[in-house]
């Protein structure tokens, strides 16, 4: 699967998520602490010390994580208009 396909397929999943999706690191932690969390996606480019210990939480809450290349990737596919190291699909 090709990067572009790839971006697609999820600027598809979080748009079809619309409001129910949180970004930023303070409430993706809080949603996955609090049971609301469905799914994770993580910037690869995000700092390295901060994906470990969100990686290693979600793992804990048995969270399924996807790594985005690049936090203007994953902005993008939120919505947003800058980048974004972490965002999480809740319900």
């Amino acid at each position: 699967m090709t990067n572009g396909v790839f971006i697609l397929m999820i600027t598809e999943e979080l748009s079809a998520a619309a409001k129910n999706k949180v970004a930023g690191l303070n409430q993706t932690k809080k949603a996955i602490s609090n049971g609301t969390a469905k799914k994770v996606y993580i910037a690869g480019d995000a700092d390295d010390m901060f994906s470990t210990q969100l990686k290693k939480l979600c793992g804990e809450y048995s969270i399924p994580v996807i790594e985005v290349p690049t936090m203007a990737e994953l902005g993008e596919a939120c919505g947003i208009d800058v980048g974004c190291a972490v965002c999480a699909i809740i319900g």
